[in-house]
């Protein structure tokens, strides 16, 4: 057994003890992250823009925070990028990290120094966590491999900035640089099949223990090791033993990947974003993962079908319930204030509070009032996938059809790429067209109704989802196409790719 691996055992049995401490006591600490927040936060211009001082209860922060997105951040954060201090957070963000929004182009997300440990040592206790569950720590003594985006910082107002897998690449702690992989000069390079061909030189002939990303891009390294190989990847990585991944839901990637590597090996599933790293998985045969209350976020929690009204109900983490789903709120030690993150989340449990991502909380199709979300679509493909285990699907997204081509009844459109297809392409269909009717009780009615027919797809020729993200840009990284649109401006993209 080598060192790494050795002393990672007792650190990994002192870090679970802590997590059991706080999970005790999960209200009380969140509590205190909220009084803690807004008490250093006082004096900053938001701070007093909202009255922090007069801030005592929950009832009070309510009242005076807004639920907010980047929109209404902006004017405080461009200050920032003027180089003012003291806006969002006292003194000065440590970094920005760059990320790409629909409506408001780039965002730059505060990273403070009080947060930086919320990201690095979050990504840290994953991997502490799953070591002492399963005893298993000799891939620490072997080459590890995170997929992620340049390293590469620039400067905004005297703010360090770049891609949040850029930044924590400048936090990897010294004792595992010498075994982590690809090399920094190759991390930089910005074309990402560039780097990728670069990346599978340099890792070869190593090895490989632990491999990390979003599915999409290491299933991507996979079939280029592949095809460079002619062999599955246990066979070129022996010692390969962890996957780690997020960003995703890795159901439907799962098949295609374990047949890639040709076996089952474990994986760890996490909730990384720019905004915070809010958790991840900390038992290997319970799919829920742990709400990290205790790095300096204080959540707020509002029910999915309220989101959208006036004023929305505001949940603590003591007042959710288990099955429900929410849309997620953060206040951070990074000047993030009733931030709506975009995402929603359901709890699978209260003790501990366990979430599963369920999706986009703008990402739906409600192009006929049924308000499919993606937690459906994906629960439906997976159940057509058990019924028909030859089929492995490489990516998907669906869109409504209002105006069809034949002039018959409206239908969502699923656009497929597939790795392996159904051999009965009718019944694989009617699956997943019967199970989301049992998941979503207005989509039920539509079809019941005659308002909508029974969903209909296209399957896209190989590569098409790549061939989309390298149009628009966003090949590699922590880019990924979503799997829910309300209008078909993805669709349209993706069928003229396909016909090209």
């Amino acid at each position: 057994m080598g060192i790494r691996s050795l002393l990672s055992r007792p650190l990994a049995k002192y870090i679970v003890q802590q997590q059991r401490e706080w999970m005790a006591r999960s209200v009380e600490v969140q509590e205190k992250w909220r009084l803690e927040l807004v008490a250093k936060a006082a004096g900053t211009e938001f701070g007093k823009d909202h009255f922090f001082k007069d801030i005592q209860t929950y009832s009070d922060f309510r009242q005076a925070v807004p639920v907010s997105d980047y929109e209404d951040l902006k004017g405080y954060v461009a200050k920032i990028k003027e180089g003012q201090n003291d806006i969002l957070w006292p003194g000065k963000p440590l970094y920005f990290a760059k990320t790409s929004g629909t409506t408001s182009g780039t965002k730059y997300i505060p990273i403070s120094k009080d947060s930086i440990s919320n990201h690095i040592n979050s990504a840290r206790n994953a991997i502490l966590t799953y070591i002492d569950e399963t005893g298993k720590s000799a891939f620490l003594d072997k080459k590890l491999i995170f997929l992620s985006g340049s390293p590469v910082l620039t400067d905004t107002g005297g703010v360090l900035t770049g891609r949040l897998s850029g930044i924590s690449n400048h936090h990897v702690p010294a004792y595992l640089r010498s075994n982590q992989m690809p090399s920094y000069e190759t991390n930089c390079i910005e074309d990402w099949e560039t780097k990728l061909d670069k990346i599978i030189d340099e890792t070869l002939h190593q090895p490989m223990s632990l491999i990390s990303g979003i599915p999409p891009w290491v299933q991507m390294y996979f079939d280029r090791i592949i095809e460079r190989t002619g062999k599955k990847v246990k066979d070129v990585f022996p010692d390969f033993s962890l996957f780690i991944y997020g960003g995703v839901n890795f159901e439907p990637y799962k098949a295609k990947l374990f047949e890639s590597i040709g076996k089952r090996i474990d994986s760890i599933e996490l909730y990384p974003a720019s905004e915070g790293f809010f958790a991840y998985q900390n038992v290997q045969d319970d799919e829920g993962l742990l709400l990290l209350l205790n790095t300096g976020i204080f959540y707020e929690f509002i029910p999915v079908e309220h989101f959208f009204d006036e004023n929305p109900p505001r949940l603590s983490i003591g007042e959710v319930e288990v099955g429900k789903n929410y849309a997620v709120i953060v206040n951070n030690n990074a000047g993030l204030w009733g931030y709506s993150l975009g995402d929603t989340v359901k709890f699978v449990s209260t003790n501990p509070y366990k979430i599963l991502v369920t999706g986009r909380i703008k990402h739906f199709i409600s192009a006929f009032g049924e308000h499919v979300i993606g937690e459906e679509v994906e629960k439906a493909l997976r159940y057509a996938l058990e019924r028909h285990p030859e089929v492995e699907v490489i990516e998907f997204t669906v869109a409504p059809m209002v105006n069809s081509a034949d002039g018959g009844l409206p239908y969502h459109e699923w656009l497929v790429e597939f790795a392996k297809m159904p051999v009965n392409m009718e019944a694989f269909l009617a699956d997943i067209d019967r199970r989301l009717t049992e998941l979503n009780i207005y989509y039920k009615d539509l079809i019941q109704g005659s308002i909508l027919r029974q969903l209909q797809l296209v399957p896209l020729r190989k590569n098409a989802f790549i061939d989309y993200m390298r149009a628009n840009g966003k090949l590699g990284g922590q880019n990924k196409v979503p799997r829910l649109s309300n209008d078909r401006k993805i669709a349209d993209e993706l069928i003229a790719l396909n016909r090209s």
